[in-house]
């Protein structure tokens, strides 16, 4: 199977209390069809993320979008564009990013995570050089992650963010 080209259709989530921006690589197949980050039924991003903030799991996009803004937390991805074969991260070609630094100057963001080995190497190569604004690599809350992460690892490795949210 080719990889296919996909154009990222999700905008960013943040508003002027951004404090922390969490990037991921690219919308999965099931992100685009539900219309919102992490989608996938058994991703643990928002199971990580409810817990962490003391917040019941939220269902609904709204919902994420409330969680995510009430502690400070900017959500998007580094790519604008690539090619990709559905979900896995080790098939992209042709890599565009996203203007994170444009949203950087829009807010006061200041602590930037990404989740994934691919999203931080990706945006090291094609981010770091104009936002000059290092960023804190988590692990992946991916399915395919399950066998090297435990949930209580991650949740463990996903404290950092208390430390720079409110």
């Amino acid at each position: 199977m080719n990889p296919a080209y996909i154009e990222h259709p999700l905008p960013p989530v943040f508003d002027e209390n951004s404090r922390v921006l969490i990037l991921g690589t690219m919308p999965s197949p099931k992100s685009r069809e539900y219309g919102f980050y992490y989608s996938h039924p058994r991703n643990r991003f928002w199971r990580i993320l409810a817990e962490l903030y003391s917040s019941p799991l939220p269902e609904t996009n709204q919902e994420k979008t409330a969680l995510l803004l009430r502690h400070g937390i900017a959500l998007w991805d580094v790519l604008k564009s690539c090619r990709i074969r559905g979900a896995d991260d080790g098939s992209i070609r042709d890599p565009v990013p996203n203007d994170i630094d444009g949203l950087l100057k829009k807010t006061g963001i200041r602590n930037v995570f990404t989740t994934g080995s691919k999203a931080a190497s990706l945006y090291r190569r094609l981010c770091l050089p104009k936002t000059g604004l290092a960023a804190f690599a988590l692990p992946s809350t991916s399915p395919a992650n399950c066998r090297r992460y435990t949930y209580e690892m991650l949740l463990d490795a996903y404290r950092v963010l208390l430390d720079h949210t409110k």
